[in-house]
């Protein structure tokens, strides 16, 4: 087979997600926010549905974990994976595929030691349980927590990978510290949570919360109390802050600017709504009209 030219000044990002013809979730949300940041997408679907399940009904399939490694192969071939600067991960659809998505961090990363994989584990949320196949919260606690530089789970997420609650902003705190690894492939250096909302939180504020071993922040917005909620809000937030981190941003830089997006998308989200207008607003991407700064937790 021809190898691909060299490619051009942009990085290349393998995003391995769910794909929806219709809405904004998985990599019909990731894409668009990358190319916007100035990465180029190498874009592998987990599954091809006609519509998110916010909508109801769908139709589609899950792709088996032989159909991904028949994509990655090609890719392979032609020198692409070797070329990746990061690897996203999000809905997986069936924990072989998450496998799959191991191996190919794995193989990249023997060539490229400073390879990100950035994991978003998707396995639920809020209201709504947990959403994904059996197998799938066992497989990303056991397998993918090890091998990903970092995790960007919601509160719901976040307990299910700890096996218990948090209760408070210190706790939370010290529950990302137990997930981090040492050295790479024993855990993650940077937990970012989204959506916490423990009791020593003011009720009116959402916070993001970034941790490594030696330092943390958070970030607050306004709550926005839309109903429902646009689908596709965490696979958007992993996507810029990647996207800033590969463009040199620093951590509380790079987790600001992912959560002022952010809420600058769903503050513009009509009511009633089940996406982020992701299109209309694609400005606010890149520089969102009002900025949420990234502070030291705890204060100082």
């Amino acid at each position: 087979m021809t190898p691909l030219p060299p490619p051009a000044d942009a990085p290349l990002v393998l995003t391995i997600q769910s794909h929806v013809a219709y809405g904004h979730v998985g990599n019909a949300a990731a894409v668009l926010p990358l190319q916007l940041l100035g990465i180029t997408p190498v874009v592998v679907n987990t599954v091809q549905f006609s519509n998110h399940t916010g909508y109801g009904e769908f139709k589609g399939q899950v792709f088996t974990p032989a159909h991904i490694e028949d994509v990655l192969d090609g890719l392979r071939a032609r020198g692409v994976l070797a070329r990746c600067a990061a690897v996203l991960s999000g809905y997986l659809g069936d924990a072989g595929v998450g496998e799959a998505i191991l191996s190919a961090v794995q193989e990249i990363r023997a060539s490229q030691p400073g390879l990100l994989y950035l994991c978003d584990p998707v396995m639920g949320d809020v209201g709504r349980g947990v959403f994904v196949r059996p197998g799938i919260p066992e497989f990303l606690r056991r397998r993918a927590l090890a091998q990903a530089n970092i995790v960007t789970p919601n509160q719901y997420e976040f307990e299910l990978l700890l096996g218990e609650p948090v209760r408070s902003v210190d706790g939370a705190v010290a529950a990302a510290r137990s997930l981090l690894g040492s050295t790479p492939g024993t855990g993650p250096s940077l937990v970012v949570v989204t959506s916490l909302r423990t009791p020593d939180l003011p009720a009116e504020r959402l916070t993001t919360l970034a941790v490594t071993a030696a330092e943390a922040w958070r970030v607050q917005t306004p709550f926005i109390d839309l109903q429902p909620l646009p689908n596709g809000m965490g696979d958007v937030f992993s996507a810029i802050l990647l996207g800033h981190l590969l463009g040199g941003a620093a951590i509380p830089a790079a987790v600001s600017g992912a959560v002022s997006s952010l809420y600058a998308l769903v503050a513009r989200t009509t009511p009633g709504r089940r996406d982020l207008p992701l299109v209309a607003c694609r400005a606010q991407i890149v520089q969102p009209a009002e900025h949420f700064a990234a502070e030291a937790w705890p204060p100082r």
